[in-house]
Formats: structure tokens, C-alpha cells, sequence
């Protein structure tokens, strides 16, 4: 065994031991899915899938190089136009992923002597984008905006840029930033404001442009999203001012050395984009399904963290009791997603379970049963759910 190997060896061993070692899972037939992030069922959705399938004919199933050597056609420039529009900034820049899309922002905009807070529980990509960067990364309390301030306050007087990170919905509890709260702070303190609104777009909004619907470009001056959620298909934008994507192009490292999004993958994520704007109706069914899960969830005594998003968590606490109750779930052909540290702070392991247009009211009613029943076989068994 090599030095690497035993390291590795050692690495997953303390993974199993803590109950927190990750197994891929392959989607079966017949159970259905609580779990994943298309929330409003485009990844489905006839007109979606013809529009990938009539890009890949016409261009191939990659872009095959960088946007800046080739790999930008007009169905690139068309969704970069769609989204600007929809969320009323100047225009839109495309990344193959929403993780690479946060590394290229936070890389390019800051560096060494810059300031970057973050709410402690942003996505890890975020933070990642700032370590990269060098910038010095501080985590105000979660949706205090009190403790921002006073963080910000303590920065006056010295050099270097501020900027102020949040994602949109949060993608473990499901509740939103406060924007206006955090816009008014970034006036305030000459500070940037960046939000990763990858599980509010197509989702929240009359248009389903997202938490940032409506906001001034002053006041949220970088809005990240993807399209691997609500929109069906894979990668991801940044959108903000003329300046802001004319400097990613030329500055963000991530961009500049990577194959552009893939044609097809683009061509979905338009189509999708103008479902979401012209058809509220699926919209309008998820929030229908959030409504009736929370009713139904009360009325059998569980009680999910506060969301009006499709993300609806359930905090367990004890590890194995969450493994447990998913297993049984599944064994009733209903997968929800069974989130352990380090992915949620020790102690909050949870189930988290996601809502779609695509699904049944039964299947949620189902869902809601099933759940309540293992958990209180498990609560009689004395297992501590804390």
C-alpha cells in the first residue's frame, strides 16, 4: 500500500466510524423522488427536451472548446440575453457549473486586503471562491444582520474592497436573506452584495426570476443562479452590470480556461427560462405542494424547519436514526435526501426533503404518513432524536 493509499485508507475509515460515509445512488423505477432539485419538473418536460435534442443535432453534444477559442454560438448569446432580461441586469455570462460559477466570481472580484462575509451557512463553493481568492473570510450568524453590521462596522477605515456573500434560499433549511436588510448594509459600508440565488430562480417571483426579482442592480450587484435546479438542465450565469461580465471574461481564471457550457445543456436551460416566464402555472402547483406538505406535516406533529420554498428539512439530530428513517422511506419507494455532517453542523443531521411540481398531492400525502409513522416506531424505541 502506497503513502497515498494509507492516507486514503485511513480518511474513509473515520468516515464509516462517524456514520457519514456517502454512497452514490442510482434512481429506480417506482420510487418516487423527494430528493433531487427539479422543482418544477422541466428536466421532463417535452418542449425542454426537444430543445436540447434539436442543439445537439445542430451542434454536436459539446461546445468542444473555451468561449473565448470557440466555444460561444448564437444559442449561448440568446440564453445570455434571456437572462439578463428576465432579471433586469445588463447582461448574463454562462459557466458549465454553479460551483464554478461561485470560484470564477469570488476569485476574480476579490483578492488579498479584500473582505468577504458570508453567512455561516453558505453554499461551500462560495467559500471556496473566496479561499481561493486570498481575501480574508469572515461568517456573520446566519440571517443577522445585526452581526453583519457590527462586522462591517469594525472594517471601517481600512483598505480594501467589501463584499457581502449570501446565498438566495439556503439549500439545507430552505429559508431566504434578508435582501433588503443586506442591500441597505452594502450602501451603507460601500460594500458589494453577491447572491447565489441557484435554488430561488424559476422558482420564487411572479416571473420566477427568483429572490432578486424586482431588486436594483445597485443593491444586489451580482446574481449567481443554475440551471441544474428549477431549470432542468446543467450548468449556470452570472448576471450584473455591463462592467461585471466584461471583467469575469477577461479575469475569471474558471471561465477563461474551461469548455464552455454544451449547446444542448444551453438550449434546454432557454426553453426553460421562458417556460418559467410565460407558464406560472408549474409554479404555481410547487407552491400548492409546499402549502399542502406543511399543512399536512403540522396536522401529523412533525414539525419541518420554517420554509415557504421547496425545501422542507426535518431535523433529526442523531446520525443513525436519520440513516435509519431514509432506509425505511425508501423501502416504501419515497427517497428523501439524508443530509449528515459535515454538510449541516454536528448534532442537525436531517431529512431533507424536496417538493416538485411533478408530483402527485398523493405522493405527498403518502410521504407525510409513511414519515410520521417510522418516526414515532423510532420514538417508542427510545432513540434520541437530538
Amino acid at each position: 500500500m502506497t503513502a497515498l493509499e494509507h492516507w486514503l485508507s485511513q480518511k474513509l475509515e473515520e468516515r464509516k466510524e462517524q456514520q457519514r460515509y456517502r454512497q452514490r445512488w442510482q434512481h429506480q423505477p417506482g420510487v418516487v423522488d423527494f430528493a433531487g432539485n427539479d422543482y418544477l419538473g422541466f428536466s421532463q418536460h417535452p418542449a425542454v427536451i426537444k430543445a436540447a435534442t434539436q442543439a445537439a443535432e445542430q451542434f454536436g453534444s459539446s461546445a468542444a472548446a473555451s468561449p473565448l477559442v470557440g466555444g460561444y454560438c448564437a444559442i449561448h448569446q440568446r440564453l445570455e440575453e434571456r437572462l439578463a432580461a428576465c432579471l433586469g441586469r445588463e447582461r448574463a455570462l454562462l459557466f458549465p457549473s454553479g460551483f464554478q460559477a461561485n470560484l470564477a466570481v469570488l476569485d476574480a472580484l476579490s483578492g488579498r486586503g479584500d473582505y468577504c462575509l458570508h453567512d455561516r451557512l453558505n453554499h461551500a463553493s462560495l467559500l471556496d471562491g473566496t479561499r481561493l481568492s486570498g481575501a480574508r473570510l469572515e461568517r456573520y450568524a446566519h440571517l443577522d444582520s445585526s452581526d453583519l453590521e457590527h462586522r462591517l462596522t469594525r472594517l471601517e477605515g481600512k483598505q480594501g474592497q467589501r463584499f457581502i456573500v449570501s446565498d438566495g434560499i439556503f439549500s439545507m433549511e430552505g429559508d431566504i436573506a434578508p435582501l433588503n436588510a443586506l442591500g441597505t448594509l452594502a450602501a451603507r459600508h460601500d460594500a458589494t452584495l453577491i447572491i447565489d440565488d441557484a435554488h430561488g430562480v424559476g422558482v420564487m417571483g411572479s416571473s420566477g426570476a427568483g429572490v432578486c426579482e424586482g431588486s436594483h442592480p445597485q443593491q444586489v450587484a451580482v446574481v449567481i443562479g443554475t440551471f441544474s435546479k428549477a431549470l432542468g438542465s446543467q450548468g449556470a450565469f452570472v448576471a450584473g452590470s455591463q462592467q461585471l461580465i466584461e471583467g469575469l471574461i477577461q479575469l475569471a481564471r474558471p471561465y477563461i480556461y474551461s469548455t464552455g457550457l454544451a449547446p444542448m445543456s444551453a438550449a434546454a436551460a432557454d426553453q426553460a427560462v421562458q417556460l418559467a416566464m410565460e407558464a406560472p402555472e408549474h409554479r404555481d402547483r410547487l407552491h400548492h405542494h409546499i402549502a399542502l406538505f406543511q399543512q399536512l406535516a403540522r396536522a401529523a406533529g412533525l414539525e419541518p424547519l420554517p420554509s415557504v420554498t421547496p425545501i422542507q428539512s426535518l431535523v433529526v439530530g442523531d446520525e443513525t436514526l436519520t440513516m435509519a428513517l431514509a432506509q425505511r422511506l425508501l423501502d416504501d419507494g419515497l427517497r428523501v435526501g439524508a443530509i449528515r455532517p459535515p454538510t449541516v453542523p454536528n448534532g442537525s443531521s436531517r431529512l431533507r426533503i424536496t417538493l416538485s411540481a411533478r408530483q402527485r398531492p398523493d405522493d405527498i400525502r403518502r410521504l407525510v404518513e409513511r414519515l410520521a409513522c417510522h418516526y414515532n416506531v423510532f420514538s417508542s424505541d427510545n432513540l434520541t432524536t437530538s
